[in-house]
This record gives C-alpha cells, sequence and structure tokens, in this order.
C-alpha cells in the first residue's frame, strides 16, 4: 500500500515518493521544464554530469518560486572522474553548474568494476560530503556485492542506489537487499521507456479499476513497492499526472500481477552493472 508518506534511509535521510528526471532536458526548454515540474510539486530533481543539462537544471532550479530549501537536487559522478582529485573537482563542477551552495544528494553514476576505482571513487564521495559539497551521498547501478564493497572499506552506508526498474524487470532481490539496509531504491526509466509494456493486461487492468493512465497505475505500483520513481515529464500537465498516481493506493494483489511482468532479461539496453562501462 501506498500513502505517499516519504522514504527514509538508514541514517534518516527522507525522500519524496516520486522525484523528476531530466534526461534529455537541456537549454532554456530544459530549464523552464524543470521550473514546471518544481512549481507543480516536484522536490526531488534528478541530473548528472553526463545529461550535460546540469546548467540548465540550475537555471530552473533558480528561477521556481519555491524555497530552494524544500528542494533535493541530484547529480551524478561520471566514470572517467572515478579517481579522487578527478572526483572532487568534477564534484566542485557541478556544484558551480547547478549553482547550489551545496548538492543535495550525489551519486556515483556506474560501478565500473573492471576499471575497479568505485572504492576510491566512493571515499572522495565521502570528503566532498565532509568538506560541505554534497549533503547526502549515495549510488546508482550498484549491485549488492559492490554495495558491501565500499560499506567494509569505509564504513559508510550509501543513502540511494539509483537502478533501472521497471514492470518488465522489477528487481525484487535488490529490492529487497536495499530495504534490509536502509537504502532507498530510486528507479530510472520507471515506465520501461513507455513501450508496449503499457498494453499489458495487468496494468491496463488496474489503470480501469482506479480511473488511471496506464502509465500512471505503472507510477502507483512503484509507490506500493516503496521505490521512488524518476520519470521524466515536460508539460505541467504530464507532471500533474505523475505525481497524482503517488496518491493511489494499489492493493497486494495488484502489486503482485505488475510485478508479474518481470523478465530476467528485460533490462531496457542490456545494461549488466557487472560489465556495464560508462565513462
Amino acid at each position: 500500500m501506498s500513502d505517499a508518506s516519504p522514504f527514509i534511509a538508514h541514517n534518516g535521510f527522507a525522500l519524496p515518493v516520486q522525484g523528476l528526471g531530466t534526461y534529455d532536458f537541456r537549454g532554456e526548454a530544459g530549464a523552464d521544464a524543470v521550473r514546471s515540474g518544481i512549481e507543480t510539486g516536484y522536490r526531488l530533481i534528478d541530473s548528472a554530469f553526463n545529461y550535460e543539462n546540469e546548467g540548465a537544471v540550475g537555471w530552473g532550479v533558480s528561477g521556481a518560486a519555491v524555497d530552494r530549501a524544500e528542494l533535493i537536487v541530484t547529480s551524478k559522478l561520471a566514470g572517467r572522474h572515478h579517481p579522487r582529485h578527478r572526483a572532487l573537482v568534477s564534484i566542485e563542477e557541478s556544484r558551480f553548474r547547478l549553482a547550489v551552495d551545496a548538492i543535495d544528494l550525489f551519486l556515483i553514476h556506474w560501478p565500473l568494476p573492471r576499471v575497479d576505482s568505485y572504492v576510491e571513487a566512493w571515499t572522495a564521495l565521502i570528503e566532498a560530503r565532509e568538506r560541505g559539497l554534497v549533503r547526502q551521498i549515495g549510488v546508482s547501478n550498484f549491485l549488492p556485492e559492490h554495495l558491501e564493497r565500499i560499506e567494509d572499506a569505509t564504513g559508510v552506508r550509501p543513502v540511494v542506489n539509483q537502478i533501472e526498474l521497471h514492470p518488465r524487470f522489477p528487481q525484487q532481490e535488490a529490492l529487497d537487499y536495499h530495504r534490509a539496509h536502509g537504502i532507498i531504491t530510486e528507479a530510472w526509466s520507471p515506465l520501461g521507456k513507455a513501450g508496449d509494456v503499457l498494453d499489458e493486461p495487468a496494468i491496463t487492468a488496474v489503470a480501469d479499476a482506479h480511473g488511471l493512465t496506464p502509465a500512471q497505475a505503472v507510477l502507483a505500483w512503484h509507490a506500493a513497492r516503496g521505490v521512488v520513481a524518476i520519470p521524466k515529464a515536460a508539460s505541467a500537465e504530464h507532471q500533474a499526472l505523475n505525481l497524482a498516481a503517488a496518491q493511489v493506493r494499489l492493493s497486494d494483489a495488484e502489486v503482485a500481477a505488475i510485478t508479474a511482468l518481470g523478465d530476467p532479461d528485460g533490462r531496457l539496453w542490456g545494461a549488466d552493472p557487472a560489465t556495464h562501462e560508462e565513462f
């Protein structure tokens, strides 16, 4: 069941049930979309160095008629910046582009285990937090073995792991691991790129039962599972529809029916964190 209450990490850090994805939000139109999202009700904004849009996100944040203190602005460390010195400079540059005094939540974008520098990158994020460059630190696309390694090496556990998660790839094992360790799960591509999955009877039945669109039904499924969905929507109308889905309560049977659509090979583009390299 979901009551739109925030999700809480092991250290008390809280995230709203839904955030605004900004991939491909660039330039003035991108800044306008971010500003619109904030004024429509979003308080969690997701960006990354590799999205090449931190400037647009920062401009949208600064232009929104909402107190900055209410917002959680997120960015991520690129793979090529894992070495400590590069990581710290990259974080400083992200902060300047976002035009914030501190980045509220900062993540390692991918672990890149073949490169094997993600522990060094994690120590840099810890240092950045100690210096006040960022407020909370987490990771993205980390497997349990990566999570355990960075905590064993530093004694510091991430507050968030942002992973691919959608009805075709529901990631139950990862979700269970995160929940057991007080790590908030965020879902990128929460609608599975809004492809044919939205035509699945398990989803359309939930949508019809609650007077929702199929996309809203999927977002309500995320909320019911304790997952922070980060859909991308540029228009105020779509942003409002997405946010409204977080208030919808699904039954356990409805959640199970959508989860049953999962496929072990259901990744959107085969990016397995055990082997994927993104610099």
